[in-house]
């Protein structure tokens, strides 16, 4: 059986299903690469509410190509760029160099709550007139004028 460090996953055993996700999927967390990359180039910055676990440079390098530091997320499940909180996504995104966990961040008001992206999902948005929305769709009004081939 596959045994990898537990900071892998907060399990203390993992499948041979399990590994396979990993090497082959990257949807559903990290890959066999993302995973040796962090080890030897990643230090853990902190972890979010929803369990995702942020990573950047060792020291905090500057990457000479980027001209900035390198900065990335593990997600804790299937890989959804929506859940990543406000804050975690300022700093993810260069646009504050302190992290959440290294200082006493309070999200503003405005700042909503995390919601998943219902695209697909019955809870998906669907606009007056849509075929698959509820309702029904408004009578012709008799401005449109059919095509027929001559």
């Amino acid at each position: 059986m596959f045994r990898p460090s537990l900071s892998w996953r907060r399990t203390t055993s993992v499948t041979f299903s399990d590994f396979l996700t990993e090497m082959f999927t990257w949807w559903n967390g990290q890959t066999m690469g993302t995973r040796f990359h962090t080890w030897r180039y990643g230090e853990l910055v902190g972890e979010d509410e929803f369990g995702n676990r942020y990573y950047r440079a060792k020291g905090g390098k500057i990457d000479p190509t980027l001209g900035f530091q390198r900065r990335w997320v593990i997600f804790n499940g299937p890989a959804e760029a929506t859940a990543i909180p406000p804050g975690w996504h300022a700093w993810m995104h260069q646009r504050s160099d302190v992290p959440p966990s290294e200082e006493n961040y309070v999200p503003r008001e405005w700042q909503k709550p995390h919601r998943p992206n219902p695209t697909g999902t019955p809870a998906a948005y669907r606009p007056p007139g849509s075929t698959l929305g509820f309702g029904h769709r408004p009578a012709v009004t008799g401005d449109y004028k059919a095509w027929t081939p001559e």
